[in-house]
């Protein structure tokens, strides 16, 4: 890391520690010796997984879900997702996600990357999963989550995105990714797994 960019931390004050998330405001010292104050909040972390389903017809169709998300007031249309839970691999949450938001299990897997959706005020971070090899099975859903699992063309993805319909930063990333790898432009490292029981 470049030692003229860093920001040194003086103190650290927790202003709210809730069951998801923790909000802190550190002192920190600028490069040129300066105080500064940094608000943000802490995350644990999550991972986005990226279905692609086999259409018979030739190519992929792509598995997606619409939810309210509250802070936006508005059913967002998304890849499937979720937060790290304590101690569990990125991995691991992936298959986990991926069956109970959508009830498909995926014989094969790749991590294409990660990103950092709201860098200037979180510790986010969301690791990106290709899963193909898809079977379907029964969702397990969270108590108190709703949501719409629906399939889509990647062409219907990426006018979504030019349209406005997709505003979601990390399906926008997704899709940025979905775009590069079926044009073989960026490759993945495919790996198999044995189908979860």
């Amino acid at each position: 890391m470049p030692s003229h960019l860093q920001e040194t931390q003086l103190n650290s004050l927790t202003l709210c520690h809730g069951e998801f998330i923790h909000v802190m405001r550190d002192q920190v010292q600028l490069p040129d010796g300066t105080p500064a104050v940094r608000e943000y909040v802490v995350h644990p972390g999550a991972v986005m997984v990226i279905p692609l389903l086999e259409d018979p017809n030739g190519g992929c169709r792509l598995v997606l879900e619409r939810q309210f998300r509250y802070p936006v007031h508005q059913v967002i249309i998304e890849f499937p997702a979720g937060k790290l839970d304590p101690g569990e691999d990125s991995f691991h949450c992936a298959q986990r996600e991926l069956r109970e938001e959508t009830g498909y299990s995926a014989t094969s897997w790749a991590r294409a990357g990660v990103l950092h959706p709201v860098i200037s005020y979180s510790t986010e971070f969301i690791d990106i999963w290709f899963a193909r090899g898809l079977t379907a099975g029964d969702r397990q859903l969270d108590e108190g989550e709703f949501l719409d699992v629906f399939t889509a063309s990647p062409d219907e993805l990426m006018a979504w995105c030019r349209g406005g319909q997709v505003t979601d930063a990390k399906t926008l990333t997704g899709a940025l990714w979905l775009q590069n790898v079926l044009s073989e432009t960026w490759k993945l490292d495919w790996f198999d797994v044995e189908p979860h029981a």
